[in-house]
């Protein structure tokens, strides 16, 4: 610890920031909890949407070795709308997915296999699955972020500022505590002395 001026001033400055760490910190220990719970909600999402891909992915696994008939469901799907969006959790922006819209191309019934509609609306949904991982994605990467930021502050606090301003205050009222004393026995010997000058006078 570094060495703490001992001075009625300092008793001041130290016992303000003592205040204003243990005010702060509950405030931060609220946006560790919130971000916390937030990102657990993150996690879980993920994990349904995981789940979802993965169960789309084996449906068109169906149809796979069928592709190989020039029937390309991709070229009869097209994106048509992404629209994103932002909202605030625990004071961080998230990106949200608030629109996504697809356009599918009737295939031509004379050229193109029966089982291509259906893999179209699994290829939507397999699509759609991936622009929301993606999201989710993100919001898990700037959560974990300032999740981490805001465990560092509450430990900076908890075990670095606030025992940091306690120990200064106890030195402070001890070296004040004893430079009072070391004044009312400098007074009482001076007034000693000075009753002993009166008397031989």
């Amino acid at each position: 610890m570094k060495r703490v001026k001992t001075s009625k001033h300092e008793l001041k400055v130290q016992r303000e920031a003592l205040r204003r760490f243990e005010r702060y910190l509950p405030t931060l220990r609220l946006k560790q909890q919130q971000l916390q719970v937030e990102l657990r909600r993150v996690e879980a999402a993920v994990q349904v949407v995981s789940d979802d891909d993965e169960r789309e992915r084996q449906a068109l696994g169906a149809w796979i070795e069928l592709w190989s008939e020039n029937a390309a469901p991709a070229a009869f799907l097209d994106l048509v709308e992404v629209r994103t969006g932002e909202t605030s959790v625990a004071g961080v922006s998230l990106p949200t997915l608030e629109t996504l819209r697809w356009r599918s191309t009737p295939p031509p019934l004379e050229t193109t296999p029966s089982w291509l509609d259906d893999a179209l609306i699994a290829l939507e949904r397999l699509l759609t699955l991936r622009f929301q991982r993606r999201v989710l994605a993100e919001q898990r990467s700037r959560l974990a972020d300032e999740l981490r930021r805001t465990s560092q502050r509450v430990n900076l606090f908890e075990k670095v500022k606030i025992p940091a301003a306690q120990d200064a205050l106890r030195v402070i009222r001890i070296a004040l505590g004893d430079q009072q004393a070391a004044e009312v026995v400098r007074a009482k010997i001076a007034k000693a002395k000075s009753v002993e000058r009166e008397r031989s006078a």
